[in-house]
C-alpha cells in the first residue's frame, strides 16, 4: 500500500501544481519556470514506466505541486487556499466527464500524438505550442463542462498569451486527473485519508 499512495500522492502533486500554476498565471501573469515545464512536458508522455517518470523522474520536479497538495489538505476553505481547492476538484470532475466520453478521449490521444511534429521545430514552451494545447484543451475538454471559472486580475486574465497558457496548465492538470485515478486515486480517499496523504506529501518533500 506505500507505494500505492507514494504514486497517487505523486500524481495528486501533479493536479496541484497545475492549479497552483494557473493561480500564478492569473494573479500574476506568470508561473514558475521549472514547475510550469514539467507540467506541460507530462501532457508528451504517453507510455511512462513509472508515475515518477511522467514528471521528469525527478521528485523536486513537483516540489510546487507537493506543497500545494499539503495546503489544499489542510485548506480552511477561505482566501487562496479555498482557489486551489476549487480549481483542484474541478480538475477531477472534468476528468470524470473525460473518461465517461470515449470519443473525446479518443480524440485527445491524437491531437496530443500529433504535436510531436510541431516540437520537432517549435520548443514546449513557444508560443506556437502553447497555443497548440490551449486549443486542444478548447476543442476537447472545455465542452464537457463544468467550466473551470479562473480567477484572477481581470487586466492579466484579458492577454491572450496568459490565457494560452492557463488553458495549457488546466489540460496538464487533466492529465495529471487521469493519472490519479489509473494509479488508484478516489475522492473518498480525499475524505477520509487525508492525514496519510498529507504526511506521504510531507514525506517526499524531505527528499527534494
Amino acid at each position: 500500500m506505500a507505494k500505492n499512495y507514494y504514486d497517487i500522492t505523486l500524481a495528486m502533486a501533479g493536479i496541484s501544481q497545475s492549479a497552483r500554476l494557473v493561480q500564478q498565471l492569473a494573479h500574476e501573469g506568470q508561473a514558475e519556470r521549472e514547475a510550469l515545464y514539467t507540467s506541460l512536458n507530462s501532457l508528451l508522455q504517453m507510455n511512462p514506466p513509472s508515475t515518477l517518470a511522467v514528471f521528469g523522474g525527478e521528485e523536486r520536479n513537483l516540489k510546487i505541486g507537493l506543497e500545494t497538495l499539503m495546503g489544499v489538505l489542510n485548506a480552511n476553505n477561505k482566501g487562496p487556499a479555498a482557489e486551489l481547492t476549487r480549481y483542484t476538484i474541478s480538475l477531477m470532475v472534468l476528468e470524470r466527464k473525460l473518461h465517461a466520453n470515449k470519443s473525446a478521449m479518443s480524440t485527445l490521444g491524437e491531437r496530443l500524438s500529433q504535436l510531436e511534429r510541431q516540437l520537432a521545430h517549435f520548443e514546449l514552451e513557444s508560443d506556437t505550442i502553447i497555443s497548440a494545447l490551449a486549443g486542444i484543451y478548447v476543442d476537447v475538454v472545455a465542452p464537457l463542462g463544468p467550466r473551470i471559472q479562473v480567477t484572477g486580475s481581470p487586466a492579466i486574465l484579458q492577454n491572450p498569451q496568459v490565457q494560452a497558457k492557463v488553458r495549457a496548465t488546466l489540460l496538464a492538470g487533466i492529465r495529471a486527473a487521469v493519472l490519479w485515478q489509473q494509479v488508484g486515486g478516489s475522492r473518498l480517499q480525499l475524505m477520509f485519508s487525508r492525514n496519510r496523504l498529507f504526511k506521504q506529501a510531507q514525506d517526499i518533500v524531505a527528499h527534494c
